[in-house]
C-alpha cells in the first residue's frame, strides 16, 4: 500500500514538473552583459546555500540575487557599484573571497606564514642532520653506580646492543 502511494506521488511530481530547475525571473541580457552577470554572480555568496556562489546555487534566493545583478547591469552600474550594493545589504560575508585589507590580511597571509615557518623548521632539521645529535658525556667508571646483576640470559653491559644503549641515553635526558 505504501509503495503504491509513494509511486503515485513520485509520478505526480514528475508530471507536474516540480523537479525542473527554477529559471530566473528576468530575461537574459545580451551575451556580453550576461557574461558579466555570471562573473559577478561567481563573486557573491548565496545567502541560503552559503558554500555556493549566486551563479551556481539552485535556490530561489540565489535566483532573486542573480535577477538583481541582471537588473543593475541593465541599468548600467559598474561591477564595483553592484558588489558594494550587496556588501551594504548583506555585509562583507557575501563576498566569496575576502578583501585584502584590515584584519583580512591574516586570512591572506596566514597560510603563507605557515608554509614559510614549516619550511624553516624542515630546513633546521635538515641542517642538524642525523649524525649531529648531541651525545651526553659518559660518566667515568669511578662515578658510575654499581650496576645490578643482569637477569639470566642477557648479555653483559659491555656487550649490550648499541640501539638499546642509545635508547637508554635518550631516556636519561
Amino acid at each position: 500500500m505504501t509503495a503504491a502511494l509513494l509511486s503515485l506521488s513520485l509520478a505526480f511530481t514528475l508530471v507536474t514538473g516540480q523537479f525542473a530547475p527554477q529559471e530566473a525571473g528576468s530575461d537574459p541580457l545580451a551575451p556580453e552583459l550576461e557574461a558579466r552577470v555570471q562573473s559577478l554572480g561567481k563573486q557573491l555568496r548565496c545567502a541560503v546555500c552559503q558554500g555556493l556562489s549566486v551563479a551556481d546555487s539552485p535556490s530561489s534566493m540565489a535566483r532573486a540575487q542573480l535577477d538583481m545583478i541582471r537588473a543593475q547591469v541593465a541599468e548600467g552600474k559598474s561591477d564595483s557599484e553592484i558588489v558594494e550594493y550587496f556588501v551594504a545589504r548583506y555585509g562583507e560575508w557575501v563576498l566569496l573571497s575576502p578583501r585584502a585589507e584590515g584584519f583580512n590580511w591574516f586570512v591572506w597571509l596566514g597560510p603563507v606564514a605557515l608554509v614559510v615557518g614549516g619550511a624553516f623548521v624542515i630546513w633546521r632539521q635538515l641542517q642538524r642532520g642525523p649524525g649531529t645529535a648531541e651525545t651526553p658525556p659518559t660518566p667515568s667508571e669511578e662515578s658510575k653506580p654499581a650496576a645490578p646483576a643482569a637477569p639470566a640470559g642477557t648479555p653483559p653491559a659491555d656487550e649490550e646492543d648499541p640501539y638499546l644503549q642509545a635508547v637508554r641515553r635518550e631516556l636519561e635526558r
